[in-house]
C-alpha cells in the first residue's frame, strides 16, 4: 500500500464505526453498509485530502450520497423480494457501530423504527438520520443533500410526524421488552395458547423474512389468535429448538435454531405492557454477521 493510501484508509478508518452506522441506518443493511463504506474509500482515494479541511464531514457526505443511490436502485429490485423484506439483524454488543450512549442513536438501531423508516422516501430517511440520530443542523444536511434548508427541514418535518405515529407501538422500557420477550418464547415452546394470546396487542402484527430461501410466512400474521397460534406452531413442544439471548440492533433478541440447523433472529416491539410488533429473520443472506 502506497503513503497515500495508507494515509487515506488511516482517515477513513479513524471514523468507521460512524460512517458505517449511518450507512446502515439508511440501508438497514450491513452488508449493503460495508460496500458503501468501500466505495467510500475508493472516492477518499482520489481527492485532494490536503484540501479538505474536516475529513469527518466529507467523508459523511460521500457515505450519505453513496447511500441514498444504493436506496433508490434497491427500490426497484426489492418488488421483487419474496414475502416480507426486514432489515438485517447486527448483533450489538460490542457495537460496531461505535457507541450507544445516546438515546437517538441507540433508538435509530431498532427494528421497529428501521422498519418503518422502509417507508420514507430517501431523502426524508436521509433528513431524518442525520438531524435525529446523529443531530446535525439543517445547514449541514443541506449541504450534504444538495438541497436548501428549509427544503430539509420540512422533509423532516414530514418523517417525524410519519415516525411518530408509528412510534406509540413501541415505548416499552428495555426491561419490559425482556420480561415480553421471555414470557412469549417460554408460552410459545409449552404451546400455551391462553398465555400467548394475552402477551399480545389486539393490533399486533408479526412480521417474518424468509426471502424465499427457508420456510417463513410470505403475508404478515396480524391479531393475538393468529400470532399465537402461528408461533405456537413453529415452536411448540413438537419442535426441536434452541434459543439463545442476543443484543441485536440495540435491543434483547433471541437466536432460535431449528433442528436442522436454520437460524432465525427474533426480536419485538412493545407498548402498554403488550407486544405490538414481532420481527423474525431468517433469510441466510442476511444472518453471517451473526457469527
Amino acid at each position: 500500500m502506497t503513503t497515500g493510501a495508507a494515509e487515506a484508509a488511516g482517515a477513513l478508518q479513524a471514523h468507521r464505526p460512524m460512517l458505517l452506522g449511518l450507512a446502515y441506518r439508511l440501508l438497514g443493511s450491513r452488508h449493503d453498509a460495508e460496500d458503501v463504506l468501500q466505495e467510500a474509500y475508493l472516492r477518499w482515494l482520489g481527492v485532494d485530502r490536503a484540501a479538505v479541511g474536516e475529513p469527518r464531514r466529507y467523508l459523511s457526505r460521500i457515505v450519505t450520497r453513496l447511500a441514498l443511490d444504493r436506496l433508490r436502485a434497491r427500490q426497484a429490485a426489492r418488488e421483487t423480494y419474496v414475502g416480507t423484506w426486514l432489515p438485517e439483524p447486527v448483533p450489538t454488543e460490542p457495537s460496531p457501530f461505535g457507541p450507544l450512549d445516546r438515546v437517538e442513536l441507540r433508538d435509530s438501531l431498532s427494528t421497529a423504527l428501521l422498519h418503518v423508516l422502509e417507508r420514507l422516501t430517501p431523502p426524508e430517511r436521509a433528513v431524518y438520520v442525520l438531524h435525529t440520530a446523529f443531530d446535525l443542523p439543517y445547514a449541514e444536511i443541506a449541504d450534504i443533500l444538495g438541497r436548501s434548508a428549509d427544503d430539509c427541514r420540512q422533509l423532516h418535518h414530514r418523517a417525524t410526524e410519519r415516525v411518530r405515529r408509528e412510534q406509540r407501538r413501541f415505548t416499552a422500557t428495555r426491561p419490559e421488552r425482556e420480561r415480553l420477550l421471555k414470557a412469549f418464547l417460554a408460552a410459545a415452546r409449552d404451546g400455551d395458547l391462553a398465555t400467548l394470546t394475552g402477551l399480545v396487542a389486539a393490533d399486533a402484527v408479526a412480521w417474518n423474512d424468509g426471502g424465499g430461501r427457508v420456510r417463513a410466512a410470505i403475508n404478515p400474521v396480524t391479531g393475538p389468535d393468529r400470532i399465537a397460534r402461528f408461533y405456537a406452531g413453529v415452536y411448540g413442544p413438537r419442535h426441536r429448538v434452541t434459543i439463545d439471548p442476543i443484543e441485536l440492533n440495540g435491543e434483547p433478541g433471541v437466536v432460535i435454531t431449528r433442528a436442522n440447523g436454520s437460524p432465525y433472529t427474533l426480536t419485538i416491539a412493545a407498548a402498554d405492557g403488550r407486544i405490538t410488533g414481532i420481527y423474525v429473520v431468517g433469510n441466510p443472506a442476511k444472518l453471517p454477521p451473526l457469527d
